[in-house]
Order: structure tokens, then C-alpha cells, then sequence
């Protein structure tokens, strides 16, 4: 597995072009893996290619890979990054093995980190009609969607110290045991995305609707395996449309 981080040039056309859609660029992501072939397999265990979109300002948009295989984004560079500043030394990505994070990751083990991701729920509207999948759209419903994946991808996202959930007069908060507010999480950067998509059955065009939100957060490792599970074949829907993809980072406590 890999993990590649490619920084998009914004201003540039062809950026703005994949920025504003999530089909352009899953598709640019894919031609990234030339000998990767569609499986049928239908293990949702396998691990697959992921990616994800970080906006951390209107200037720095970063793209992030994770791969089982290592992939050669020159396509992208010339298309959305620095092709002038690109050497075979400096090829205007990185790209690094995957393996020693996954490898250390022990259970009791802390780290911050963050998910891209379509949080939905099902719903049925009258007695006898079929469920609909459905998108949570506010931060509190969002954080509680994660908040129950936790047990079976293989982590707990970190509960707030006491005193930092002190409520004006000196109470504590007494909630729901899966209030999103009692956790170290946040939610940022909900965008919701709605484009025209082919039926490959009919070839009739429908609208995709898809609601994306961003979790920072704090966890512990309760399942080394299931984590790895987790960080390599993704959470969530969407998939294909830039969600699923956790990462993590080392925290100071």
C-alpha cells in the first residue's frame, strides 16, 4: 500500500475543472494506476484505491492517494500542478509506502486524525414502501453516524475531559452517551455535491446528490486489524466520489 500527496496549482484551468468535479477526478485518479483492472470480486475487505480532497485554504488544496499500488501522477501534474517545477527527482508528488504506519499501529495506541465522508442513514417515508438512503446535514447527526461505525472499524474516538464540557454555571453535560459533543471531534467543510451521472443500463443521465463532511478528531486503537481494514479499503459511501479516506497522524498525548 501507498500514500501519495499531490498539492493541486488552484489557479490553473485544468485544477478548477477536477476541483468542481468529483467524476473528472476520480477518473484522473484511476488513469494514475495504467495495469489497475476493475475487480469483481466483490470483497469489500480488499483493499482499493481511495482518495481525498483537503482544502486547507483557498490556495492549498492537497490530493491524497491511498493504493495498493504506487501512482504515477504526471497526467495531473501537467494537467493541475507545477509542470515547470517537475524533475524525475521531484516528480510534483510524494508517494510513500504505507506499510510501516500500518505495521505500528498496536492497540491502546493514540493518534489524531481526519475522514472525509458520506455520512447517510436510511429512512422510509410510509408504511410499505421501500427504505432511501438518506444524508445526515447537521454536524451533531453527522458526528453521531461516526461515532457508531467506531466498534467495528477498529477505533474510539476520545471523549472530552470533564472540565472541557462544562456548561455555563458550572454544569456538566449529561447527553446521549453518542453526543458528538462529548467526543474530541469536529465537523468542517460540508459541501454538497450534485452532478449528472450516465445509467449504464438505460443510458439515461441522473442527478447524483452527495453530501460530504469532514471529521477531525482523536482516537484510540481498540482493533489493530480492523483499523488497518479501515484505513485501507475505506468508511463509508461515496467512495469513488472522494470519501472514505482516514488518515492519521501522531498526536503529542
Amino acid at each position: 500500500m501507498y500514500l501519495t500527496r499531490f498539492r493541486m496549482n488552484t489557479p490553473r484551468p485544468g485544477a478548477r475543472r477536477l476541483l468542481a468535479s468529483p467524476q473528472a477526478l476520480h477518473a484522473a485518479v484511476m488513469s494514475s494506476f495504467p495495469e489497475l483492472l476493475p475487480s469483481d470480486s466483490g470483497d469489500p475487505h480488499a483493499p482499493r484505491v481511495l482518495w481525498r480532497l483537503d482544502h486547507n485554504s483557498r490556495a492549498e488544496v492537497l490530493l491524497y492517494i491511498v493504493s495498493p499500488d504506487s501512482p504515477d501522477l504526471t497526467h495531473l501534474v501537467e494537467q493541475a500542478g507545477w509542470p515547470a517545477a517537475s524533475t524525475p527527482d521531484t516528480p510534483g508528488w510524494l508517494s510513500r509506502s504505507y506499510a510501516p504506519l500500518l505495521d505500528r499501529l498496536a492497540e491502546g495506541d493514540i493518534w489524531a486524525f481526519r475522514l472525509t465522508a458520506n455520512p447517510v442513514h436510511y429512512i422510509r417515508r410510509k408504511d410499505g414502501e421501500p427504505t432511501k438512503r438518506t444524508a445526515h446535514l447537521t454536524p451533531i447527526h453527522q458526528k453521531n453516524w461516526l461515532l457508531k461505525q467506531q466498534d467495528r472499524c477498529g477505533f474510539r474516538v476520545l471523549e472530552k475531559r470533564p472540565a472541557s464540557r462544562l456548561l455555563p454555571g458550572g454544569t456538566t453535560h449529561q447527553g446521549h452517551p453518542h453526543h458528538g459533543d462529548q467526543h474530541e471531534l469536529t465537523v468542517r467543510d460540508e459541501r454538497r455535491l450534485a452532478f449528472n451521472k450516465r445509467d449504464q443500463r438505460s443510458s439515461a443521465r441522473n442527478t447524483v446528490n452527495v453530501v460530504t463532511a469532514t471529521f477531525d478528531g482523536r482516537l484510540q486503537i481498540t482493533d489493530p486489524a480492523a483499523l488497518r481494514r479501515t484505513l485501507t479499503t475505506g468508511l463509508g459511501k461515496a467512495k469513488a466520489y472522494g470519501c472514505g479516506l482516514m488518515t492519521l497522524a501522531p498526536t503529542d498525548s
